[in-house]
């Protein structure tokens, strides 16, 4: 595609607004309503949102995980703490989560510091996980180097056959995250680009709301 195609590729959003007499005063129950309503639409994994971290030396890094988990308290995801995103967060717990719904137009944006969950919480969620996908997280040794497929396929064979009676061990480099974010920004695209932004930031016990120019 050249250049002069690339340009001619925009939409309208025209399909709501985010208005200051809508939107809650609490960025957590706001969330609740707008994570509501991309799960009534049939979103396709409406939980999806892209993880940013950066290392210690300043290099950032971005990826998809699927939220597990919201509260007050923070937003919940699993993976390999020896993977690459596992690593940065121990050097640099700073981080910021993005949710985007095409079908509603809108994007939410968190920024916050990580810490792991509890060894509990991490043992319930890992056993209510799908069999095959427990054994895959025994299996993979995520963000290494490895040889070729075939070893990832035959070492998942010999697992399922090792733990056929169900009983699989989590991981100890395995388990959960939680975001406790210090600012929830509410995007809501409109017409001509003069879209609505919200944002919440922390301040004490407190969440100052702001509108932001587009």
């Amino acid at each position: 595609m050249d250049k002069k195609n690339l340009f001619e590729l925009r939409k309208e959003f025209l399909k709501r607004e985010l208005t200051d007499m809508t939107i809650s005063g609490n960025p957590f129950e706001q969330f609740e309503v707008w994570f509501s309503e991309a799960l009534k639409l049939d979103e396709l994994e409406a939980n999806t949102m892209y993880l940013a971290t950066c290392s210690a030396d300043g290099h950032p890094n971005v990826r998809t995980v699927l939220l597990k988990e919201y509260s007050a308290e923070g937003f919940i995801f699993y993976t390999n703490y020896k993977s690459r995103k596992g690593k940065e967060l121990e050097e640099n717990p700073n981080a910021t989560l993005l949710f985007y719904w095409k079908e509603l137009e809108r994007q939410v944006r968190i920024e916050g510091i990580t810490e792991k969950v509890s060894r509990e919480e991490s043992e319930n969620y890992f056993k209510s996980r799908p069999f095959e996908s427990r054994v895959a997280a025994v299996v993979s040794e995520q963000s290494k180097v490895i040889a070729n497929r075939e070893v990832l396929n035959n070492k998942f064979e010999e697992l399922k056959i090792k733990f056929a009676d169900g009983n699989v061990p989590r991981p100890e480099s395995w388990g959960g995250y939680i975001l406790k974010p210090s600012k929830i920004e509410f995007w809501q695209g409109r017409e001509s680009r003069l879209h609505d932004r919200i944002l919440f930031t922390e301040k004490g016990a407190e969440w100052i709301r702001e509108r932001l120019s587009p």
